[in-house]
């Protein structure tokens, strides 16, 4: 476990990144509600072809879909540190080095079990 003033430096990056991520998303989605109501106004050009529509409403989803994914990991993090269990990989239980936590705050995993995961279930293990 780290120190009580590392962990609280990490939780209030991790405040931040939420705070930056849910502004993002919002922006992202302007006044929608939804993704599709957001989807609606990326196609609402005319003059653009369908399959460029397509395209663009398809990147967006994508963008969004990181970021929500990016948002459930950060508050996650924060769940661990209310329930003092942040800084521990969630496999073996060995303490996440403090340099892996500051690059990635949300970090469930030391570098060797994230490895492992990753190799395999890909890349889309990198938020869990």
């Amino acid at each position: 476990m780290k120190n009580e003033l590392q962990t609280e430096s990490l939780r209030q990056l991790l405040v931040a990144q939420k705070v930056q991520l849910i502004e993002k998303i919002n922006l992202e989605r302007g006044s929608a509600t939804s993704r599709s109501e957001a989807a609606v106004v990326e196609l609402s050009t005319a003059e653009q072809s369908h399959a460029q529509n397509i395209t663009e409403r398809d990147t967006a989803f994508a963008i969004q879909e990181h970021d929500l994914a990016e948002l459930e990991a950060v508050e996650l993090a924060l769940k661990r540190i209310a329930l003092e269990e942040y800084g521990q990989c969630q496999l073996c239980a060995a303490d996440i080095p403090i340099t892996r936590l500051l690059a990635f705050p949300s970090a469930m995993r030391c570098i060797s079990c994230q490895t492992a995961v990753e190799k395999t279930a890909g890349s889309d293990a990198a938020w869990h």
